[in-house]
Parts: structure tokens; sequence; C-alpha cells
């Protein structure tokens, strides 16, 4: 028999040119170091009640009472309020959303609502492609709408959360707060009295 000639597997060099991967691998460090520079990070400013013992009820509360807007929030996602000092007769109950809380905030607030209507305006005919310049303009932007917000014809909320409500309410009601450009608002203790203010004018429900 012919003697069989043994089949030799020619041998190749694998070699992987990582050099693209090295300038891929740069651009994507420099792309999340500005990513990281520019994003600031989006916290919301919530104004808590004091726990200072010296500071007594009358002190706490004291913001003119025509300016003054106080909002309950019970379980069953139910919003109650009253303007001005509290009584059983100017107690209502609302709800959340456009037709509800937000619409009584809007029209104690309508004067402050034009004027940041009148300034996002005024800033988006200034927009700009030059990313330093639009930063500038974010900066101001946010400098006048805070004086807006703070001004003394702007009302004064205080917002008291039922134990019973669950955590969107909490969510929902500061998400309000900004929607109708409130500046000056404060989270309070739920007290027994304002659940009996509430059980006394809706018997509980």
């Amino acid at each position: 028999m012919a003697k069989e000639k043994a089949s030799k597997q020619k041998k190749m060099n694998a070699r992987v040119d990582f050099t693209p991967m090295v300038d891929m691998i740069m651009l994507l460090v420099t792309f999340f170091m500005l990513c990281t520079t520019l994003l600031k990070p989006q916290t919301m400013e919530i104004a808590m009640p004091s726990d200072k013992e010296d500071i007594n009820e009358e002190q706490r509360s004291q913001i003119a009472e025509s300016k003054a807007i106080t909002i309950l929030v019970d379980e069953g996602r139910t919003v109650y309020y009253f303007k001005g000092k509290p009584t059983d007769d100017n107690l209502e109950k609302s709800a959340f959303g456009k037709d509800g809380i937000r619409a009584v905030l809007m029209d104690a607030n309508a004067e402050a609502v034009k004027k940041v209507q009148a300034l996002k305006e005024k800033y988006q005919k200034k927009m700009s492609s030059n990313l330093g310049e639009e930063l500038k303009l974010k900066e101001q932007y946010k400098e006048e709408l805070d004086e807006i917000r703070d001004g003394d014809d702007t009302p004064n909320v205080i917002i008291k959360i039922s134990e019973k409500a669950v955590y969107k309410d909490q969510i929902d009601i500061l998400d309000e707060m900004q929607i109708c450009n409130i500046g000056k608002y404060v989270i309070d203790n739920f007290k027994p009295e304002d659940k009996a203010k509430i059980d006394a004018k809706f018997g509980g429900k």
C-alpha cells in the first residue's frame, strides 16, 4: 500500500490589533468626564419644621393669614385645605390633579405664575448654541425664578401629611409646589386636632 502522506495544517498567527480600542477607551473616558462635570444633581429643596423646644406654636405659624394656605393630606389620597386661620367653616375638601389642589394653588399664586411664564419666554429668546453661554443663562434664569417664587406676593403653604397617607402622596404634593411655583412652603406635623377638624366637617369620609 502506498504510504499515506500525513496532512500538514498550516498554522496562522492570530494577532489582534488593540490600538483602535485604546482610542475608543479614551473617547469614552473623556465623554463620561464631561458629562459628570456638566450634570448637576437635581434635588428638591424642602423646608422642614423646626424641632427647637423654645419655639411655640404661635411663633411656628407666624405668617400673614391672608397669604397662608394649609394643606392636609389624609389617607385614601384625600386632600383638605383652608386659607388663612384654620376654622371649621373654611376647611375645604379637594384632590390631587389640575382640577383639585393645583387649581387652588394656581389661583392663590396667579401673579407669580404670570411672572414665571414671562420669564420663560424671555429666556427662550436668548437660547444659545454656545455651551458656556447656555450654562450662564440657566444660572441667571434660576436666580430670577427663585426671586419670583420667594416674593412678597406669593402664598405661604403649610403641608401636613397624615401617617396613613402613602409615600406617593408626599411626592405628589411636593410636585404641586413646583408646578405652581410655590417657593415658600413647610412640612409640619399632622396633629390629632387636624383630624378632628376633618371628622367634624366631613364625618371622617
